[in-house]
């Protein structure tokens, strides 16, 4: 980890679960919703949220 504080680790952890939980939810919507664009829409927001939670977990590798 690059001299990141604390304070720093803890909001990164903090972020990060955020973009875990909004990936887990859009994704079940886009498989509980009968409109293809809708369905679209959730998936593509969700794969961007999974994507930006594996680029900030880069910060403890």
């Amino acid at each position: 980890m690059s001299n990141l504080t604390e304070l720093e680790v803890e909001n990164l952890r903090h972020i990060i679960g955020g973009h875990g939980m909004i990936a887990n939810k859009l994704a079940f919507y886009g498989q509980n919703c009968t409109d293809p664009q809708l369905k679209t829409i959730f998936e593509t927001d969700g794969q961007a949220a999974k994507q930006a939670e594996q680029k900030l977990l880069t910060f403890f590798g």
